[in-house]
């Protein structure tokens, strides 16, 4: 992906903050995957409108279920990553 040099103003301590974390090599980039992951949520705010205005608002049990299945899946792949893990031998 080709890129450009643009210039931003961002909160001192904040970037400092930020570049004392991933060094200066890595700032750039994670600038650009934090604007990243801002796009994907803005996606789906306009996703999430554009839903509830063809099905109505979501309910609070259609999110409770929502979040039951997501931790139900978090909890499966942890299960699946841990048995995937060569166990060491004793010795």
């Amino acid at each position: 992906m080709a890129t450009k040099k643009y210039t931003v103003t961002l909160p001192e301590e904040l970037a400092e903050e930020i570049r004392s974390e991933v060094g200066s090599g890595g700032f750039s980039r994670y600038v650009a995957q934090a604007i990243e992951r801002q796009r994907e949520r803005d996606h789906l705010h306009e996703f999430v409108g554009w839903w509830e205005g063809e099905h109505g608002e979501v309910t609070d049990a259609e999110l409770a279920a929502a979040e039951a299945e997501r931790l139900s899946l978090q909890r499966q792949h942890a299960e699946r990553k841990a048995r995937s893990v060569p166990q060491r031998k004793a010795g």
